[in-house]
């Protein structure tokens, strides 16, 4: 993710110069200061929140805290971290539902903010909640803004309540008046409604939002915001708060910005939480929003927790109960092998999911050129096979890998290849599953992270070698950061009341030359 990207290589860049010190002085903690302010300016951050900032990280870093602490680098980091975790809102805020069902939630901003395909992301998460969310289309001004709005709703999976064509047509206050009875009198228990935007700030959307929140007296407004708008983002968002006074705070196109003036100064700036954040044109790329776990992105700490949850949603828990008896009895096939890659698949982007690993921000490049089709060719290999030579790949001779390849647009070496792999992951899961190793919950038995003499054995060798199973690498460099980064805020600094270290050289070789390799 390229979240905060440019910011998170300044900070970590500064902190670096910290490390050799035994001892801060005045003139450090001053040097580092102007770094982080620096930094904090260029990534388009207000100058007000940037001022209020920097003076508490150096006031605090003068202190005591830091002046009788064992690595006084470290604890810099984590002053920073601590505080950026207050500019961003300190405790997750979540949703206010309401009393008696259905909870309203209104939508407002500037158009191209992404508020149609946010209220879809809403709709969809909400959705997968348990919930049965309605949209309702009140942007009845910007063209085909209905239209769209029904094909997202279509794409989420759910209804919508559009009486009126848009395009200049129809009333809004009257269209989400409506929207909220035609809820209750069918049981839908969330209301989103998407009202209208301008390409600016004007006295008429002000009073339209305005109208259309006295109208429905929404339990929540969420002010959706383009993160890539930088210190325009801080006069918008006044500007809403004294027209419409929004509860909350949505961001969009998060996974573009290589600045994040936007998150950390309209919090900043007008005391309201980020609920939500846009990570993707995905309709599930969306996520709520944890303080803690941004601040630790922004530093280049990891977000294992993230990384949990996406994975738990993914994972089927009895079929991967199912999968680790067969490998525990030595049955494992080649259509598990196919199950538990596509399993992986539906976590979501692996490049996304790698992006969340502490210290990844130091391989941009590799990440960048991550392959994620791999896992699709090896799917085309699998599925040329019949069902006799999934079950039992030992019956592979010459002429089935022949046809085989052909049937999948692969070469025989490709086919080769994967039988290799596949032989190698089957006992080595089946080593793994035996002998009992660390976990991702929801994803079973994790191979490559077995103890035992002979794994430090290959350690220390230069040649280590790479599993070929593609869904056995994403886990293993998972597991590799699992181990690191007990804590949510990651350990990429040696942070973290365990007393984590940094990934040693190895580890970060060994990541590397995963992601160098792709899922090839």
């Amino acid at each position: 993710m390229a979240t905060f990207g440019n910011l998170s290589a300044r900070l970590t860049d500064t902190f670096k110069n910290l490390r050799s010190k035994g001892k801060l002085s005045a003139a450090d903690v001053d040097g580092t200061v102007r770094e982080i302010r620096r930094a904090l300016l260029e990534a388009d951050v207000a100058l007000e929140v940037v001022k209020e900032f920097t003076a508490k990280v150096r006031e605090r870093a003068l202190g005591d805290e830091v002046n009788q602490a064992l690595n006084p680098a470290q604890q810099v980091v984590q002053i920073v971290n601590e505080e950026l975790v207050g500019i961003l809102g300190g405790e997750q805020r979540r949703l206010q539902f309401a009393k008696n069902p259905p909870t309203v939630i209104m939508l407002a901003g500037l158009q191209g903010a992404g508020k149609t395909t946010l209220a879809g992301k809403l709709a969809k998460w909400l959705k997968g909640q348990g919930h049965t969310p309605l949209l309702v289309a009140c942007d009845l001004q910007r063209p085909n803004a209905v239209t769209q709005l029904g094909v997202v709703a279509e794409q989420a999976g759910v209804a919508i309540y559009a009486p009126e064509p848009g395009n200049g047509v129809g009333d809004p206050v009257k269209v989400a008046k409506n929207g909220v009875a035609e809820a209750r009198s069918k049981q839908y228990d969330f209301v989103i409604i998407d009202t209208a935007g301008r390409l600016g700030v004007d006295q008429e959307l002000m009073q339209q939002a305005a109208n259309i929140r006295k109208a429905v007296d929404p339990d929540e407004v969420l002010f959706v915001i383009d993160a890539l708008i930088g210190q325009d983002a801080v006069a918008t968002a006044k500007a809403f708060q004294e027209g419409v006074d929004f509860t909350g705070v949505v961001l969009t196109k998060l996974d573009g910005d290589q600045r994040g003036g936007a998150a950390l100064s309209v919090r900043g700036t007008t005391g309201k939480p980020i609920l939500f954040a846009s990570t993707g044109e995905g309709l599930g790329d969306f996520e709520p929003f944890h303080p803690d776990r941004m601040a630790s992105r922004i530093l280049d700490l990891g977000d294992i927790l993230t990384l949990i949850e996406q994975a738990q949603q993914a994972f089927d828990e009895e079929e991967a109960r199912k999968v680790a008896e067969k490998i525990a009895k030595d049955a494992f096939t080649l259509d598990d092998f196919l199950g538990q890659m596509q399993q992986l698949r539906k976590a979501g982007s692996l490049k996304k999911m790698m992006g969340m690993l502490p210290g990844m921000g130091k391989m941009k490049d590799q990440l960048e050129n991550f392959d994620e089709r791999e896992i699709v060719r090896t799917e085309a290999i699998i599925q040329s096979m019949t069902r006799e030579e999934r079950e039992n790949p030992k019956i592979l001779n010459g002429s089935r890998r022949l046809r085989i390849a052909k049937g999948s647009g692969a070469t025989v070496t490709d086919v080769n290849q994967l039988v290799q792999r596949f032989e190698q992951a089957a006992k080595m899961m089946k080593t793994v599953a035996r002998g009992g190793v660390p976990q991702i919950p929801g994803m079973g038995p994790m191979p490559g992270m077995g103890h035992g003499g002979k794994k430090k054995q290959q350690a220390k060798g230069k040649g280590r070698k790479q599993s070929g199973n593609p869904a056995k690498r994403a886990q293993e460099a998972a597991g590799l950061a699992a181990k690191q980064s007990a804590a949510p805020s990651g350990s990429g600094f040696g942070l973290g009341q365990g007393g984590a270290a940094a990934p040693s050289e190895e580890d970060m070789a060994k990541l590397q030359q995963m992601l160098g390799k792709g899922l090839r």
